[in-house]
């Protein structure tokens, strides 16, 4: 029993140990450092970018932990790690010129994360190619199209790129109604309808009833301007106009449309 606690507290055998729990706690403690300082919303696209910078930090981070904890086990087992140290760096000036375009796509992926060209959840138009970005890393970019079509391109590669989830569309409905329909009670309905509205995901909060838009012909136009994502404007128009049809049943709202009659010749 006295051999085995004489050799468990040897300098080689409870050094390591200290060592890689000491790491694992550090990455523990970095992990929620980097989240609180990042981290507030995921839902959003500033969230989203934050997730994506959080994954890139910590990982960077561990690498240089693990690093230097391989280099601290290295010492206690008396490896020269100064000799180490200058063979990867000479090797790692051989390795980057070898691999200069995978250099380009890892700064490029950062510099993609870190000036907002897109995350994951975007739709992006590029190389007339439009599409849901489904994966990001340092070194390539996957977007996935409307048939399940899946574009795959090295980050290197991105010049232009059009981010239709970053960009905000404007949408003007305008509801036909009957004349004889009393105002009021067709304004208050709309503005019920616009709470509702609001609450569809991305749309945004600042859309509004904006009142009666023109005195037609054969009705009063009352208009709604719907902000929204710019990707997700034709999806949302379609919602909204089943949901005014349902409001105007509802609340036995008319809304007119063109009739025809037709005579036999018969006396009137």
């Amino acid at each position: 029993m006295e051999n085995l606690k004489n050799f468990i507290l040897q300098e080689k055998v409870i050094a390591p140990i200290i060592i890689l729990l000491s790491t694992w706690i550090l990455i523990k403690v970095m992990k929620i450092i980097v989240k609180k300082i990042f981290i507030k919303d995921k839902k959003n696209f500033i969230g989203k970018k934050r997730t994506t910078i959080i994954e890139l930090v910590t990982n960077v981070l561990k690498f240089f932990v693990y690093a230097i904890a391989i280099m601290m086990i290295l010492e206690v087992y008396g490896v020269d790690t100064k000799g180490i140290l200058a063979s990867l760096g000479i090797a790692g000036v051989v390795l980057g010129l070898a691999l200069q375009e995978t250099v380009q796509d890892l700064m490029s992926g950062i510099s993609i994360i870190l000036d907002n060209y897109y995350v994951i959840g975007d739709t992006i138009r590029i190389d007339d190619f439009t599409g849901e970005v489904v994966e990001l890393s340092l070194k390539s970019t996957k977007i996935k199209g409307a048939n399940g079509e899946m574009y795959i391109f090295a980050n290197r590669l991105v010049d232009k790129v059009v981010n239709l989830s970053q960009a905000r569309a404007g949408v003007k409905i305008e509801i036909p109604t009957a004349y004889e329909e009393n105002t009021e009670k067709v304004e208050k309905a709309l503005d019920a309808l616009m709470e509702e509205i609001k609450k569809i995901p991305d749309v945004y909060e600042d859309s509004s009833y904006l009142g009666i838009e023109m005195l037609d012909a054969s009705a009063i136009k009352y208009s709604l301007m719907i902000y929204c994502k710019s990707s997700e404007q034709y999806a949302i128009k379609r919602k909204i106009l089943k949901m005014i049809k349902e409001v105007y049943e509802q609340e036995n709202i008319k809304m007119p449309y063109n009739q025809i009659e037709v005579h036999n010749g018969k006396e009137l």
